[in-house]
This record gives structure tokens, C-alpha cells and sequence, in this order.
């Protein structure tokens, strides 16, 4: 790839790390830009400016300017402000907005965020004219910013930002931004003729954002090529696998990165002790002595020790583990929860733990440097979901040398190899159909391994901690994208 010919990209969306994170969206917000901005890329991203944000951020935007635009149907107009960060050779642009960004969190309910993402969608490409920044590629994220490509050749397609072109990223399907007709045509005051069935309509009377935004975007992408496929069929699809498969010929899967400064164990302050490639099989030791002592579990090396860090959700496979965990407490193993979500399985984790305490320990919680800990501490990392767009929690658990046992859908079949005990080679166990047997079966393949032939397993570890999880290859294929999308010579 010639880094020479350099490329200005836009990233749009909803949320971005530090500065407010609620899952892998957020990651990628940050880490991808970062890493472009290395291969010599012009690189801006464009955020809400939500009250949450810490304040250690808020104190260092700048004031770039403001103006009010058009919004609605009746022709209502809104304020829209500028602040400006500076980070690791990315541009921060916050769009600044008390009536619609002054939530507690960044995401409410459809009432509320129907509106507020619309004006953000519109407010993006409008304070892009503002500062004559005409990017080459706007690149946006999910449902949130899934107007843009819209808007960009609607509203917009008279102005500067009629020569850039667009993607749009799926990141997770089963979020789309549906709505009524009416309510979304009076906060885009988009024209008629978008609101057919080929673009917004879907039911009788809704309107789909993420749909309208497939629809007129140059290139759509997806966090995985499995995923990719998956989303072309009815079961994955979530009511939009004939509209994907009608676009398919734009369709790509570029797997997801992790942020390998970030997420370093010879370089983690919130770890106990500190390891590489070269000292993993003891230091992981000391690690999982200090978890267990941390945990309140009975401390010891030669324990198994699961992982499980989470989103507690069905789609994250609990309902799976549910059934499986009874019969891993078996005297050798521990499990090992972290997360938040359905009260459901936040009380069926606090249920396991009293029931076999010592054995479980339920953090019904967010706790980033406990899951640091977690990350360091285990054995292996529990990855069983029903579906899983990319998945970035494996790839962290292969940097931190802890095995992944994940079922083969998404992202989790396209990073993780399975184990061949004739040959000793992958780097995890994996299960293919939705069933608690075949999780059952896959974690005690692994324990086997663990237990029998100790030297196969560490040979293993070294192995994930060898695999390349960084950002780099699939940044690089994301820059050839955008050669493809708009080439040197336009």
C-alpha cells in the first residue's frame, strides 16, 4: 500500500473511548482512527457532546464556532456548537447541543434518541461545511449516524461535501432505529421520495434509520466476514437480510483490532505482576494467586480458572452457561463473572456464588481494572454467544496469554482457531451449534488439555500471545477501501 497518497477521513458516531464508552463501538471509534492517523492519514472524528463525558476532557475542548441550522419540518432550527480536542494525532470535533446532549447517558430510549440523532447526523455534515473540512471518506458507525449518507446525498448535495463518499458500518444488526414515519420525516425534513420501501419504509407505517442509511451508502461494512455472511440469512438478518443481500455488492467484513498499548501485560499498571511472552508461565501464575485472593476464591495455582466478562444479555450465550456451570464446579475449577445487564442473570450469577463459594465469584459490576485482573488471572476466557459481530474480548484474552473457548459464529470463528490435538495446533476450543452439551463439551476439552498435557497448553498460550491482534492489518485493509472508494487520481 502507498502510505504516501494521503487519504482525510471523517468517522461519525456515537461514542468513542475515554471519552464515553458503553461497548466495542466505542473501541473501534478509537482505536481505528488512531491507527490510520500512523499510516498517514488525515483523520477527524465527529462526537455528541454529552454532559458524561469527564470533566478532565470537557476543560481541554476549544471553542471552534457556531451556528444554527435547519432542522425540522416546520422549519425549526437548532443551535449547534463546535469544541474541539486534540489527541494522538486525531481530531476530536464534539458537537455541542445542552438540549439534546445534557442526558446522564448517551443513550435513553427511541422518544428521545430518534431526535437527538437525527439532529447529530445533520449538525456532523453541516459543521463540516462550517470548517471547509471536506474529507475524502465520511465514515460512519451504526444506527446513530446512519443518516449521514442520507443526508450527504439529499440535503447536502448541492454543497462541498458532494465529492466525498461514504460507509457505513454495522457493528451490531439487532439495533436499527425504527420509528414512525411521520415523527422521522419532521426531524429530517428528508424528502418524500426516501420514505419508500426500498429505502426508510419498513411495516406498514415505520421508518428504519440503519436501513435507509444501507441503502444510500457508497460501501457498507461489517466487523467480521463471517458476520458479513451471517447477516444475509433470515436468522441473523433481524428483518433486513433481503435488503443486505440486495446490497451485498457493497457489502465487506473487515475483522476488528484491539489497542495493543492499551491493553499490554508488560506494560499494565492495574495488573499485580507484570509478563511477556518470555516469563508468561510463571508471572500468569502469580496473576491468578492475586485474582483469587482479590475474588475471596480458594487460592490456588493448579485451579482452572474461567473467565467470563460480559455484557449479561441472551445474547451473550447465558442461557448456555446456566446450564453447563453446575457441573464445571468439580473441586479443579473456578468461574469467574464480570458484567452487568438482565436481572435475570446478574441474580442467577449471585445465586452460583453463594451456592459454591470459594468456587464463584459473581462481580455484578464494571470494573475496568478488575477486568484487567480477570484477563490476566484466568485460565480461559468464556466467549459462547449466539451471535457475535467480531467480538473483542477473545482477542484480548489471547494477548494476555488466556485461551479462548468461544462458539464458532461472527467474529469469534474468523479469530479463533480450534484446537487439533493431533497435530497441536489453534490457539482455542470452539463449538459450532447453539447447544449447552457442545459448550459443555468444548470447556472440557479444554480442561483435559489443562490437566493432562500441560506443556500442549503452555505451548498454546505462547502461541496467542504470538498472534498479531493489533490494529494494523485490518487497518490496512480499511485504507485500501478508501483507495478504492475515491483513488488518487480524482
Amino acid at each position: 500500500m502507498d502510505h504516501e497518497t494521503r487519504r482525510s477521513i471523517v468517522f461519525i458516531g456515537s461514542e468513542c473511548y475515554p471519552f464515553v464508552k458503553t461497548g466495542g463501538l466505542g473501541d473501534v471509534m478509537y482505536a481505528l482512527p488512531k491507527a490510520l492517523a500512523d499510516m498517514n492519514c488525515d483523520v477527524k472524528v465527529i462526537l455528541p457532546r454529552y454532559h458524561c463525558i469527564p470533566a478532565k476532557y470537557q476543560e481541554k475542548m476549544v471553542y471552534r464556532g457556531s451556528f444554527d441550522m435547519d432542522l425540522c419540518e416546520d422549519g425549526r432550527s437548532y443551535y449547534v456548537g463546535i469544541m474541539e480536542y486534540v489527541w494522538d494525532g486525531v481530531v476530536y470535533d464534539f458537537i455541542d447541543n445542552d438540549e439534546f446532549f445534557s442526558y446522564g447517558n448517551p443513550y435513553t430510549n427511541l422518544v428521545d434518541d430518534i431526535p437527538k440523532f437525527c439532529y447529530f447526523s445533520k449538525a456532523a455534515l453541516a459543521a463540516l461545511n462550517y470548517m471547509d473540512w471536506i474529507p475524502d471518506i465520511i465514515h460512519c458507525h451504526d444506527w446513530q449516524a446512519s443518516l449521514v449518507p442520507v443526508m450527504l446525498r439529499t440535503l447536502f448535495g448541492g454543497t462541498a461535501l458532494s465529492n466525498s463518499r461514504s460507509i457505513l458500518t454495522i457493528h451490531n444488526l439487532r439495533f436499527q432505529g425504527v420509528y414512525n414515519i411521520p415523527t422521522i420525516r419532521y426531524w429530517t425534513n428528508l424528502p418524500d421520495y426516501v420514505f419508500n420501501v426500498d429505502v426508510f419504509k419498513t411495516g406498514y407505517e415505520d421508518a428504519n434509520m440503519l436501513k435507509a442509511g444501507l441503502a444510500y451508502a457508497d460501501i457498507i461494512t461489517t466487523v467480521s466476514e463471517t458476520y458479513a455472511g451471517e447477516i444475509q440469512t433470515e436468522f441473523y438478518g433481524d428483518g433486513l437480510d433481503a435488503h443486505i443481500r440486495h446490497h451485498s455488492g457493497k457489502l465487506r467484513g473487515i475483522v476488528n483490532g484491539i489497542d495493543v498499548v492499551q491493553w499490554d501485560p508488560d506494560n499494565d499498571p492495574k495488573l499485580s505482576t507484570a509478563y511477556n511472552i518470555k516469563n508468561v508461565l510463571n508471572n500468569k501464575k502469580e496473576n491468578k494467586k492475586a485474582l483469587q485472593e482479590e475474588l475471596g476464591l480458594e487460592v490456588d495455582e493448579d485451579k482452572f480458572v474461567i473467565g467470563l466478562i460480559s455484557r449479561l444479555t441472551n445474547q451473550k450465550g447465558l442461557d448456555l452457561v446456566n446450564e453447563v456451570l453446575p457441573g464445571l464446579i468439580d473441586g479443579n475449577t473456578q468461574v469467574v463473572v464480570l458484567g452487568t445487564g438482565d436481572s435475570y442473570y446478574e441474580e442467577s450469577f449471585r445465586y452460583f456464588e453463594t451456592q459454591y463459594k470459594g468456587s464463584v465469584c459473581s462481580c455484578i459490576m464494571y470494573d475496568e481494572g478488575r477486568a484487567h485482573r480477570i484477563y490476566a488471572g484466568a485460565d480461559a476466557l468464556l466467549v459462547p454467544s449466539l451471535f457475535e459481530p467480531c467480538g473483542l474480548t477473545q482477542l484480548i484474552a489471547m494477548r494476555y496469554g488466556t485461551v479462548p473457548i468461544v462458539r464458532e459464529t461472527g467474529g469469534l470463528k474468523d479469530t479463533v482457531e480450534p484446537y487439533n490435538m493431533f497435530t497441536n495446533e489453534g490457539n482455542g476450543f470452539t463449538f459450532d451449534r447453539y447447544e449447552c452439551g457442545l459448550l459443555y463439551d468444548a470447556i472440557n476439552r479444554a480442561k483435559t488439555l489443562y490437566f493432562t498435557d500441560r506443556s500442549d497448553w503452555d505451548e498454546m498460550v505462547k502461541r496467542d500471545m504470538a498472534k498479531d491482534v493489533s490494529w494494523s492489518a485490518s487497518a490496512e485493509k480499511y485504507r485500501e477501501l478508501y483507495m478504492e472508494l475515491k483513488p488518487a487520481f480524482e
